[in-house]
């Protein structure tokens, strides 16, 4: 193993012991491959479905693993034909039996940290879905809850601005500036310290760099 995967491997043994004290349900995968087929196993047929916007789901192959399935019902906003259905399935994917998203940033010491804009995964996270499964690389853990903020306000949310072609301060220049712009994608901060019910959060470490 090269140092990288020692230290991705000795951070998640850490970050598990202490995510597993707050009550979530935690796996640690090395690959992306080991990571998607573990998820997909969690998910019986005839389940429904849904996931949240995220390049590490993409990244890692969970999205295609999910849409190639004949056996589950998938609420797919990418299939949306309108803004109305898109705000149809937001709605429909608070009362899926399984949620699939990644985490802005997790903690060391067990805390998840997650900026959006609209809401809707914030909010499936929190509330309404049966089961919420996050697969994460260990590039998103961070030390403390203040670099785990720090982190995705100063990373993730510039990076996700470029992508989505927003036209937001952090977008110009890389860093936050607790902007109000019309194009702000940082509307909502949820730090997530506990899962309750227990276990119904699931948390998948992955051995590499995935998402933003």
């Amino acid at each position: 193993m090269t140092p990288t995967q020692n230290y991705y491997g000795n951070l998640a043994k850490t970050t598990i012991k202490n995510l597993e004290k707050r009550h979530f349900d935690c796996y640690y995968c090395q690959t992306s491959k080991e990571a998607t087929e573990l998820a997909s196993k969690m998910v019986p047929a005839g389940s429904t479905v849904s996931f949240g916007g995220s390049m590490t789901l993409a990244e890692s192959g969970m999205g295609s693993a999910l849409r190639k399935r004949e056996d589950i019902t998938l609420l797919d906003r990418g299939k949306a034909g309108s803004p109305e259905e898109v705000k149809e399935i937001y709605h429909k994917s608070l009362h899926a039996d399984y949620y699939f998203m990644s985490s802005n940033a997790i903690t060391a010491d067990g805390e998840l940290v997650n900026i959006d804009g609209t809401g809707n995964r914030a909010a499936a996270l929190i509330y309404g879905p049966e089961h919420v499964i996050i697969l994460a690389g260990m590039n998103k853990v961070a030390p403390t809850l203040e670099e785990a903020i720090s982190r995705v306000r100063n990373v993730a949310s510039p990076i996700n601005a470029l992508r989505l072609g927003r036209n937001t301060p952090c977008a110009a220049t890389g860093l936050c500036s607790d902007c109000l712009s019309p194009d702000c994608i940082c509307s909502h901060t949820v730090i997530t310290r506990k899962s309750a019910p227990e276990k119904r959060i699931k948390v998948i470490l992955v051995g590499e760099s995935l998402g933003y």
